[in-house]
């Protein structure tokens, strides 16, 4: 069982202090406890619900504000790469909450302070927590200091899965004319080359990257014009 002292420990690794503790201990109580005691123990999966929902709403803001340049499609990508469960579960065990989560004896027995579910979702429980504790600023700092951590400032849009396709669909929107790429260098000895390309769009270069292939140097000078495009103007 968690004690009082454990969930002050827990609050000095989050950066919080609770004015409720007992949201935080309700947030790390998995379903498995009411499953095994066989009453109505209250657990985490109403929190989880709240905190899903917190935690789409300020990414989304927060994507939205940073990448003007981007239209919904790039977007909702990008959001579901930074909450998909294994994100979550990596977060959650950034802040050690497996070693604080409240399980029933089967489900401890079982792995379940490591399982990536029980982690996805007692990290969304505690956004919902701090969310109902705090308000939604405090719910903010905590969950832009936290993946900041993980995707650095944001800067440049994460990991979109085709980088070259966006880029033609943002372009087209504007003209038809589809942007050209070229081979600039290749350099390195013959079992290790680099290959470097330009993408470039009605005659103006867009962007630059490099690759051990000529497919990857095109992909990531699609990434290179994708995060130029997406910088508001000065």
């Amino acid at each position: 069982m968690v004690s009082v002292a454990d969930l002050a420990k827990f609050q000095t690794r989050l950066g919080l202090k609770f004015r409720d503790p007992a949201l935080l201990r309700l947030a790390l109580t998995h379903p498995s406890v009411a499953h095994e005691l066989g009453t109505a123990v209250l657990h985490n999966q109403r929190l989880e619900f709240l905190g899903d929902a917190v935690l789409q709403l300020i990414l989304t803001l927060e994507l939205y504000a940073k990448f003007p340049g981007f239209g919904e499609g790039p977007l909702t990508k990008a959001r579901a790469q930074l909450v998909n469960r294994r994100t979550l579960a990596d977060q959650a065990r950034n802040i050690q909450l497996g070693d604080y989560l409240i399980l029933s004896r089967g489900e401890e027995m079982s792995g379940g302070r490591e399982r990536q579910s029980a982690l996805a979702d007692a990290f969304e429980a505690v956004i919902g927590a701090i969310y109902l504790d705090g308000g939604l600023d405090v719910a903010t700092q905590f969950i832009l200091r936290v993946f900041t951590e993980v995707f650095g400032e944001l800067k440049v849009i994460p990991n979109l899965d085709n980088p070259k396709g966006e880029l033609q669909e943002m372009l087209q929107s504007e003209s038809p004319e589809p942007p050209q790429y070229a081979l600039e260098t290749v350099s390195g000895p013959d079992h290790d080359r680099i290959f470097e390309c330009s993408v470039r769009y009605q005659g103006r270069e867009l962007g630059r990257g490099r690759g051990k292939s000529k497919k990857e140097a095109e992909s990531q000078a699609a990434v290179d014009a994708l995060s130029r495009i997406a910088k508001p103007s000065a």
